[in-house]
């Protein structure tokens, strides 16, 4: 058949059932009794859930292969054995109150693809895969995209192993648990070509829900700085030490904060600052706090408003300090990405031939194709969440919303794995 005899019917393949059902049964894995789910990083639930997509794989045939992080990577053959594979997925892993859908949906639609394929009887020169992402979360252990920092060569392999978890266990020691358990014998190199990388999504925002959108085509993803903030004082009575005589450094803190979030105040609504931890020593009711530590998490799309906010930080807070001293840190640095235009455009075209009310976005939140996109043309797929929830058991999103952007999936997996 021709490819767009071929298209027709891949999309008409996609099995929304199908894909539901999976949802669930993964759902049921490290349930939390509250609707959402506890499925941490290289956890035995997180090794279980790896299983059951293994299960679900080796039944129609396909087979696996696993890298030196964890990263699994599920293969339909191509009719062209030495043809670069077209790859999507995303991630496995959850929060401690996580939700159903969060990178989950990416691995089962892109297995929804591979599954229609030979449910179809479609031939694509290249190899169609599925890949799981090790630790996108960064929960258990940090940094967050993990498996996609190393596999990309970002990220050190012996530091990722090394890293340990809050009970002292390394990534080391739980990946070579959940290796045993997965029993993938392939092996995958890492920055191991790709033809190119697709990745679905939940939104984990308001805007496609607000605006009645079915798909979010992604431009981009917004750059982002992370600052460790630590202000010293001097502890005293809270009943004898004069104002004038204190070095309060909660008072200190809560300048500088202020301070900082009138400075990154925008009537456009595009900078995001979060101020995300803030621990006070020694936390007596009848002591001067001595000590803060305080992060900030700041984010924005354009690169040149990234570095030009971004370096006020350091300087406001030595202004806000009164009398205490501050270190600041930045402790991550990443620069906004862009998605491949050729990738975008075939993402649209196919969303106006299915009728699919779409958009061209950027995500404020960051995902495993970040790393990808400096390898290999990628791109990203929205689909609207309730409410824009997530990172919450509540988390929510329709079978109709999901098929329908694994169905806008499979076309453009289909166009790439053809070229």
């Amino acid at each position: 058949m021709d490819e767009s005899q071929s298209i027709e019917t891949l999309v008409a393949a996609v099995s929304e059932e199908r894909l539901w059902d999976r949802h669930m049964e993964i759902a049921k894995i490290g349930a939390t009794g509250r609707g959402g789910v506890n499925r941490q990083a290289l956890s035995p639930e997180d090794a279980e859930a790896r299983l059951r997509v293994l299960d679900w794989s080796a039944a129609r045939g396909f087979t696996a292969a696993a890298d030196d992080i964890g990263n699994l990577f599920i293969r339909r053959a191509g009719s062209d054995p030495e043809a670069l594979p077209v790859v999507s997925g995303s991630h496995i892993d959850s929060q401690p109150t996580g939700g159903n859908f969060d990178g989950v949906y990416g691995v089962l639609a892109a297995l929804e693809v591979l599954d229609a394929a030979s449910d179809a009887d479609v031939q694509t020169k290249r190899p169609l895969e599925a890949v799981i992402w090790t630790n996108e979360e960064g929960s258990r252990f940090q940094p967050t995209t993990m498996g996609s920092t190393v596999f990309a060569g970002s990220l050190a392999l012996e530091t990722a192993l090394d890293t340990v978890d809050s009970e002292g266990i390394s990534v080391r020691e739980a990946l070579a648990e959940t290796q045993a358990r997965m029993g993938v014998a392939e092996h995958r190199a890492f920055r191991a070509p790709m033809a190119a990388y697709l990745e679905a999504h939940i939104e984990q925002g308001p805007v496609l829900e607000a605006t009645e959108k079915t798909i979010g085509i992604v431009s981009g993803i917004q750059g982002l700085r992370w600052f460790r903030i630590e202000v010293t004082g001097e502890e005293g009575h809270a009943g004898t030490t004069p104002e004038a005589n204190r070095k309060d450094a909660l008072v200190a803190a809560l300048a500088m904060v202020t301070a900082l979030r009138e400075f990154m105040a925008d009537p456009d609504d595009r900078v995001r600052f979060t101020v995300g931890r803030f621990e006070v020593s020694p936390n007596s009711p009848n002591t001067v706090p001595g000590r803060v530590l305080f992060t900030i998490d700041f984010r924005h799309p354009d690169a040149e408003v990234l570095a030009r906010l971004g370096d006020q930080v350091e300087g406001i807070c030595r202004a806000k300090a009164g009398g205490c001293a501050v270190t600041v840190e930045e402790t991550i640095s990443s620069p906004p990405t862009e998605f491949d235009p050729a990738v975008r455009d075939l993402l649209r075209a196919a969303a106006a031939r299915q009728a699919l009310a779409h958009m061209d976005m950027v995500s404020g939140a960051t995902h495993d194709a970040k790393y990808m996109a400096d390898l290999t043309p990628s791109g990203m797929i929205f689909v609207p969440c309730a409410g824009g929830l997530s990172h919450n058991e509540a988390e929510s999103a329709t079978p109709k919303d999901l098929a329908e952007g694994t169905r806008l999936l499979a076309e453009a997996m289909l166009r790439l794995a053809n070229r």
